[in-house]
């Protein structure tokens, strides 16, 4: 890793931390839609590979997120395409799987 002024300079590397990413919109390449942003996303995280599995995001268009908060559309890591500089670029190429 390449380090500056004692701190990590993840930047020159081409890796980026969560905290920098956390306002980036999450948008489906298949049809364009906003399907959330990275800040409210929960983890799936594999707890024998402590891989990530798939990202959780609040379901803020589904009839029952006024009375509930447990709704939520699972995007496998796999699809997960891009991390731009303002965008995170998943291809859900189906009908989302809310949960």
């Amino acid at each position: 890793m390449v380090k500056s002024n004692n701190r990590m300079s993840y930047e020159k590397i081409g890796k980026k931390k969560l905290s920098e990413i956390g306002g980036q919109e999450i948008i489906n390449l298949y049809d364009g839609g906003k399907l959330g942003v990275v800040a409210d996303v929960d983890l799936l995280i594999d707890d024998e590979t402590g891989y990530i599995e798939a990202l959780l995001i609040p379901d803020t268009k589904s009839l029952f997120s006024i009375f509930s908060n447990k709704n939520y559309i699972e995007v496998p890591w796999e699809s997960v395409k891009k991390i731009g500089q303002d965008t995170l670029i998943v291809e859900l190429n189906e009908k989302i799987n809310r949960k």
